[in-house]
């Protein structure tokens, strides 16, 4: 079980990385994305960690909640959440400018420096 959260919270890192990567490259939508991405990634290897068994869902803010993360980090969540479905669905898009894809990658940070406490 601990090499599996060990995995989870190091591709939760690399699509960190990866967001920032999108984020110089102008490729906001998709910087946003894998915040999403790296955030849910990071979540599941605590609830593995609490619970010895992962957790299908996408929903950071539930996912947040299953694990009793601080109203702080559920709060980060909801503000991440959206980024799931805008940066997938055409008919749903939003244009992310760099602000609010550097808004997100610095809640990402965050809420892995939390999760890494627990690891």
């Amino acid at each position: 079980m601990v090499n599996e959260i060990k995995i989870w919270y190091n591709r939760a890192k690399k699509d960190l990385v990866a967001a920032k990567h999108s984020l110089e490259s102008g490729d906001y939508e998709w910087a946003g994305y894998q915040v999403h991405q790296s955030v849910e990634k990071a979540l599941k290897a605590v609830y593995i960690k609490k619970n010895n068994k992962l957790i299908k869902i996408h929903d950071l803010v539930l996912l947040a909640r299953k694990i009793n993360a601080p109203n702080e980090i559920i709060e980060i969540c909801s503000k991440i959440n959206p980024s799931f479905l805008d940066t997938r669905y055409p008919d749903s898009s939003k244009d992310y400018t760099i602000e609010e894809a550097q808004d997100l990658i610095n809640f990402a940070e965050e809420i892995l420096k939390w999760t890494e406490k627990y690891l």
